[in-house]
């Protein structure tokens, strides 16, 4: 095998520093909002923001006097991917249908599709505003039947942003928050004396958004670890350097530590994409935000064999995986651990980003190992249920059920079989006996 590393970024090490740094900031700042509440709210966005109106909260005419400030063709836009993403999440509850068996005679399970109850969509807007992140987890979310959507993002030029309270309140959110970064999810999760917790955060967002989700797991649900954004470029030589470096920084300009990397079995091409990765940076106007990703969190990888680079991409688990390849369908059966795939020349990722349908709330750091990305389902709760109609199921299910929680030592389990036993069939089990 000879996997070789034309560039890499920065050691490991160092990335596990900067992680514990983010660690110990969005801990002390959860503290602060659990102690003091709206009163940290406000310090947070003044100090970070330069934000701090009478209420963070936008009433009905502040969202119609920012959706007013919106172009027609903005709007038609905003429609339009609405729409895509609307349909793909329909399709998807669809396919998530209720359970009911009969898997013995008198013996019902079943198993509904229950809405999370509350949901707060946090929307990124620091750098660039994420118009689609409102459509990505306010509409999807929506679709589910969610009764209580909030959403957050932060302001933009000291207000809030036109677009983003166009996409939420569209995509049908019922309170819209102006708020950012950790003070946004700390708030919707812990709760304040003027905002209600939810009982779930969704959203990407910066390394700072991403901890604090991760360190109020448990206290709310998340949908997933959606750190700063990763792309991975798979190609051989059916495509060429320009295509790969533009797919490359189209993902890298989100932010200074977002990773790019690329994997190809064609050395002539890796090393023409290097060079022309330098020559676009050289006139694109977000070029200092992606010059510092590519050279601290960019790879290149080469592979001699499509085998190599498939073991390679698996074990990375990259949340945007692009293939333009001679098998892309090959990929698509093989690839077990990543975000979203985004196969051919002719798509990419700032397709399933905006408008494709997909949802663009991807798995990151490894994640992809374990979970997909954010959907419609994620917002469903499948609660199971059970229920005996006969006598003779009654006693039958019983009689196992006490034996085997006497197999256990839990006597007073077995009680609850057997006093079941008792009124439903044979009669005269004493108290704590395992019925024959």
């Amino acid at each position: 095998m000879a996997i070789v590393h034309l560039k890499s970024g920065k050691p490991e090490a160092e990335r596990k520093d900067d992680d514990a740094k983010v660690r110990a900031v969005v801990e002390a700042t959860l503290s602060d909002i659990e102690e003091r509440g709206d009163a940290a709210i406000r310090d947070l966005s003044k100090k970070f923001d330069n934000y701090a109106p009478e209420s963070f909260r936008l009433t009905q005419s502040e969202i119609d006097a920012a959706m007013q400030k919106v172009s027609t063709r903005d709007m038609q836009d905003i429609e339009f991917a609405q729409d895509q993403i609307r349909r793909f999440a329909q399709a998807q509850r669809a396919s998530m249908t209720d359970v009911e068996v009969e898997t013995l005679p008198g013996v019902v399970l079943g198993h509904k599709n229950i809405p999370v109850q509350s949901v707060g969509c946090y929307v990124p807007g620091g750098k660039f505003p994420m118009v689609a992140s409102a459509h990505m987890s306010v509409l999807t979310a929506s679709v589910a039947g969610v009764p209580r959507i909030i959403a957050s993002a932060p302001p933009v030029d000291g207000g809030p942003h036109p677009a983003i309270v166009a996409a939420m309140h569209k995509g049908g959110a019922h309170e819209i928050y102006v708020m950012g970064g950790i003070q946004a999810v700390g708030a919707m999760a812990i709760g304040t004396e003027t905002i209600d917790p939810v009982h779930m955060l969704v959203g990407p967002g910066n390394a700072f958004v991403a901890e604090a989700k991760r360190q109020l797991f448990g206290r709310v649900g998340i949908d997933l670890f959606a750190g700063p954004t990763e792309t991975m470029v798979i190609a051989d030589n059916t495509v060429d350097a320009e295509l790969c470096a533009t797919d490359l920084l189209g993902q890298a300009e989100h932010g200074y530590n977002s990773p790019a990397c690329m994997i190809t079995n064609d050395r002539q091409l890796a090393e023409d994409t290097l060079a022309e990765i330098e020559r676009i940076l050289d006139m694109l106007p977000t070029a200092e935000t992606a010059r510092t990703s590519w050279e601290d969190y960019g790879d290149m990888i080469l592979c001699d064999t499509y085998d190599e680079m498939l073991e390679v991409a698996n074990d990375m688990a990259y949340e945007h995986v692009q293939i333009m390849t001679d098998r892309d369908d090959w990929f698509l059966e093989n690839m077990h651990s990543y975000g979203a795939l985004f196969l051919g020349p002719r798509t990419n990722v700032a397709n399933g980003d905006k408008v494709i349908g997909t949802n663009h709330t991807l798995p990151t750091k490894k994640a992809g190992r374990y979970t997909g990305g954010l959907w419609v389902g994620k917002f469903l709760k499948t609660h199971s249920y059970q229920k005996i109609t006969t006598d003779e199921a009654a006693t039958t299910i019983g009689e196992y059920g006490s034996r085997l929680c006497m197999l256990e030592g839990f006597v007073g389990h077995a009680e609850q079989c057997n006093i079941r036993v008792r009124r439903y069939g044979r009669k005269n089990v004493p108290y704590g006996t395992a019925a024959e």
